[in-house]
């Protein structure tokens, strides 16, 4: 028995919820997807689905042997398209959507190198804010600042970047600064409009989270014009160290709660599958992680 078959043919089988889909989706035959799957069970010594004529469902063996069964033809496939990927020379245009102050700032100081290192591709990159479907719109890759992982398609971690509050000098001096979260709702806050609450959540030393809901005086979809209202004195922001890292260390903005933490944020890059990974993508998200390795560009002194 071809055991990678087998677990190809179980996977899709569960996928399409059916034999029939599933051999049609195999360009192969009902009987054979029923021969691998018998086969299976037998080989492992259990039963992996319990079928009837009206429906189908996984035993608890059964969603086990799913789960480990998609990570291991994930690692195959991935293995394979760098083999042979390997011998591709980079070539052609690679579309990447990316955040718009991030683009600016961390990623369009790295175009120039890349271009050296790969002259045969072309970058088209675009800067938009919203999450884009990369494939409906047609890019090749995204990168997507996030607390989670996407669910739809393939994510590689390129780095992290810590988040942190901070005002400007001259808005503390003025209206002083918090001594605890519970004082922020007193405060102009300014909030990112593409969060999905009106709620800051912060961890103290003793790791215990403290949730204040906040009456933004402003929002704003994008993150410089948020830096530029909190340098301009009008409040205290809530923003990563890639874009405000740089305002605090020279002294333009001045951390508020530093004896708070919140959630780190990830930098990751986003394409649609491990499958057939073409050459151009390999190369930029490889490149992108050298870039990024150790500590990232915007926390280094």
């Amino acid at each position: 028995m071809d055991r990678l078959r087998a677990l190809e043919v179980f996977v899709e089988v569960v996928r399409k919820e059916g034999f029939a889909r599933a051999a049609e989706a195999l360009d192969t035959s009902p009987a054979n997807v029923t021969r691998y799957i018998s086969d299976l069970e037998a080989h492992l010594h259990t039963r992996l689905l319990n079928r009837s004529s009206r429906r189908m469902s996984l035993t608890s063996s059964g969603e086990a042997l799913f789960e480990r069964a998609k990570s291991i033809l994930d690692e195959v496939a991935e293995a394979e398209a760098i083999v042979s990927s390997a011998t591709m020379q980079p070539r052609g245009l690679l579309r990447i959507n990316a955040p718009l102050s991030f683009g600016v700032l961390q990623l369009a100081p790295l175009w120039p190198r890349f271009m050296e290192l790969y002259p045969d591709v072309q970058l088209e990159v675009a800067l938009i804010d919203r999450v884009v479907d990369i494939v409906e719109e047609g890019y090749d890759m995204a990168i997507r600042i996030s607390r989670a992982g996407s669910t739809s398609h393939v994510a590689r971690k390129l780095a992290s970047s810590v988040n942190m509050l901070c005002a400007s000098p001259a808005y503390l001096a003025k209206h002083g600064a918090p001594a605890t979260p519970a004082d922020l709702p007193k405060h102009h806050c300014i909030g990112y409009s593409y969060n999905a609450t009106d709620e800051w959540q912060l961890l103290d030393a003793d790791n215990k989270l403290h949730t204040v809901k906040i009456p933004f005086m402003m929002r704003t979809n994008n993150g410089d014009t948020a830096r530029a209202v909190a340098l301009g004195g009008q409040g205290i922001i809530w923003q990563p160290t890639f874009l405000v890292g740089a305002d605090v260390r020279a002294g333009r903005l001045v951390q508020v709660l530093p004896d708070y933490s919140l959630p780190d944020i990830d930098i990751q890059a986003v394409y649609p599958s491990r499958r057939h990974l073409s050459a151009k993508v390999r190369v930029m998200i490889d490149f992108l992680v050298e870039q990024f390795k150790d500590t990232p560009p915007w926390d280094r002194p």
